[in-house]
């Protein structure tokens, strides 16, 4: 199947970006000729909009902001057989996407994700590469392997996998979701190396390393929580028990010397914490078949769409 067969849009979520937007929007124009283009103006201030237009896009306006917004109106707007998805701060390379097509299609994968290449080679975003790498080997520990570049901008989708696409969270965090989606459906993925610049001058980033890196965090346990319950429940409640495992020996040693227990406030504290030990091993078993019912419900969506 070649691709200049299948509709193809490209979908540049971008908010204050008129610096960098029209080369944007020209790259794709050469390198996928034969695509569509829109430009999701997410509550810009500056000339974003008339410049995408200029540049041959079509704009569509999202007031909320949030990348993870805009990336659910995109996904609920738009229908194609093919979905590539770019920053619109210039940072990837638009001749790129071709490549990102190719593998999808001869690999018969649902998403492919550019693995971004020169990442810390700036000195002014090793707070940020260091964050990248800290959350990539959170979120192999907690989901699995099958990424090693889960916060990249560039990606390729196909239709099965953008309309079972959830799409929950709000903000950058957004990007952990889709891989999580991938993993918790078990879709055929692939990464491959693609090329990350600097920001051109004049381009100041949204990203900020502590506010966001906390925001990510959060979201990566509350992803925790939906899709795989038991294990964060299971983990609590281990801890629960063996805390008043710890505090109970101690008790235990002075009732078999002496038939008494002195310190009943602890007595009671080890006693709370194993109920609470308990509670939480039934909250997991309860969230583990929910979760279950809605993966199960996702992926019934996912193979009711055509390949």
């Amino acid at each position: 199947m070649e691709i200049s067969e299948n509709r193809i849009v490209v979908l540049i979520p971008c908010r204050n970006e008129e610096t960098t937007i029209s080369a944007v929007v020209d790259g794709f124009r050469k390198s996928l000729p034969d695509s569509t283009i829109y430009v999701y103006d997410n509550a810009s201030t500056d000339q974003t909009a008339l410049k995408a237009s200029e540049a041959g896009a079509q704009v569509i306006f999202e007031g909320t902001p949030g990348k993870g917004q805009v990336i659910r109106r995109m996904f609920a707007d738009i229908d194609a057989d093919f979905y590539v998805i770019a920053d619109g701060d210039a940072t990837y390379d638009p001749s790129e996407a071709p490549l990102l097509l190719k593998t999808l299609l001869e690999g018969g994968h649902d998403m492919v994700s550019g693995l971004r290449t020169g990442i810390t080679e700036n000195a002014f975003r090793k707070g940020h590469a260091f964050g990248n790498k800290m959350f990539n080997g959170l979120y192999r520990t907690l989901f699995g392997s099958g990424f090693t570049d889960i916060f990249t901008g560039y990606r390729v989708f196909t239709r099965r996998f953008v309309k079972s696409f959830p799409a929950v969270s709000s903000g950058f965090e957004v990007e952990a979701e889709l891989s999580v989606h991938a993993s918790q459906l078990r879709l055929p993925v692939a990464e491959i190396p693609v090329t990350y610049v600097d920001r051109p001058e004049g381009s100041i980033s949204k990203l900020r390393t502590f506010s966001d890196g906390l925001k990510i965090l959060k979201s990566m346990l509350i992803l925790l929580k939906e899709n795989r319950p038991f294990f964060l429940f299971g983990s609590l409640a281990t801890i629960s028990f063996l805390t008043a495992v710890g505090i109970s020996v101690p008790l235990i040693a002075t009732y078999v010397d002496t038939g008494l227990v002195p310190r009943l406030p602890t007595a009671i504290l080890a006693m709370g914490l194993v109920l609470l030990s308990l509670l939480s091993v039934v909250s997991g078993l309860i969230l583990d078949a929910i979760a279950k019912a809605r993966i199960e419900a996702k992926r019934l969506v996912y193979l009711q769409l055509p390949s």
